[in-house]
């Protein structure tokens, strides 16, 4: 096993381990923790893909800005207050178990259909033939002119997303209840 096989090996398990570490942990602080080391790898994957700018983006977006905001909606939440309302009653049981059902569905179907386009081999690689993003400079002057309204958009929703969890954590029955 050549060095590059053993590293990519390496940094999957250790994403898809961290990823279930998400699901599975009970305290909601070390599943961030175990969000944030997910997505760390997930940027160290790039790095072995030679995707640098996605990679540092991968770091400072998600890891860095996401991972705050996470963290911060988690401290203003009374978690044993929202741990009891989230586990009790059969119908909440039923709905979870037709959840991971249909999650399950899902994952099957598009592990399927991946399987089933393998064999489309495509003949050109858009960044080689000359798209205008082969560097950070021509992406950015395409990201801030022809989709800048998506750009915009995305940053008032994030905006509205950070607006609306301190509105919940203010809510009645929340720990920083005026």
């Amino acid at each position: 096993m050549t060095a590059d096989a053993f590293l990519f090996w390496f940094l999957a398990i250790t994403t898809l381990g961290s990823g279930l570490m998400v699901i599975l942990l009970k305290n909601p602080i070390y599943s961030a923790l175990s969000l944030a080391m997910t997505m760390v790898s997930m940027a160290a994957l790039f790095v072995t893909l030679n995707a640098f700018f996605i990679a540092g983006v991968q770091l400072i977006v998600y890891a860095g800005a996401v991972m705050v905001l996470f963290t911060m909606v988690i401290m203003l939440f009374d978690l044993k207050q929202e741990i009891s309302q989230f586990t009790r009653g059969k119908f909440s049981g039923i709905l979870k178990i037709v959840s991971v059902g249909l999650l399950g569905g899902l994952v099957i179907g598009s592990i399927a259909m991946t399987v089933g386009s393998l064999n489309i081999k495509t003949t050109e690689n858009p960044v080689l033939v000359g798209t205008g993003m082969e560097t950070t400079k021509e992406l950015g002057q395409i990201l801030f002119t022809k989709y800048i309204f998506g750009f915009e958009a995305l940053g008032v929703l994030l905006l509205v997303i950070a607006v609306g969890a301190v509105a919940l954590s203010r809510s009645k029955g929340g720990t920083h209840e005026s």
